[in-house]
């Protein structure tokens, strides 16, 4: 996505959408191709656009960066992402509604936002070295989704 050096230096926070997408008691992890946190592995997920829902961006972002369809469920968590430069100003800042999904069609690959995109076992997450609170959010997701 090109668009991403714009959110740079913003002049207020854009809002965010991720989504941890559990299948058979794993979940979609992606690793990022732009900033911020180009090249680590996260969740899946990207900017609101305008006249958009969140529903509808976690769906349209989901397809993009994974290939797959979900069907969007209930939030798991918001929280803030402020990611400072080295002189301490602000470089980017989103607020992220986190919810939980499950595939309903298509098939993981890699989208445009992203080189790799894997199926991960929650005893492998570490090995992932996810930025916080990325972790926390997938252990609550699962949780959700088992019921507990």
């Amino acid at each position: 996505m090109g668009e991403s050096s714009s959110r740079a230096y913003p002049d207020r926070p854009f809002v965010g959408v991720g989504a941890v997408i559990v299948h058979q008691g794993r979940v979609v992890l992606i690793r990022r191709r732009f900033e911020p946190l180009a090249g680590q592995w996260s969740l899946p997920g990207g900017a609101v656009d305008v006249g958009e829902t969140l529903v509808e961006c976690v769906a349209r972002e989901m397809l993009e960066e994974t290939g797959l369809v979900v069907e969007v469920g209930p939030v798991v968590e918001v929280f803030d992402r402020i990611i400072h430069d080295g002189d301490g100003r602000v470089q980017f800042h989103y607020v992220l509604v986190d919810y939980l999904c499950r595939p309903i069609g298509g098939t993981l690959q890699a989208g445009s936002d992203v080189t790799e995109a894997v199926y991960a076992e929650p005893a492998e997450l570490a090995g992932f070295a996810l930025a916080d609170p990325a972790t926390a959010v997938i252990r609550r997701a699962l949780a959700l989704a088992a019921g507990k």
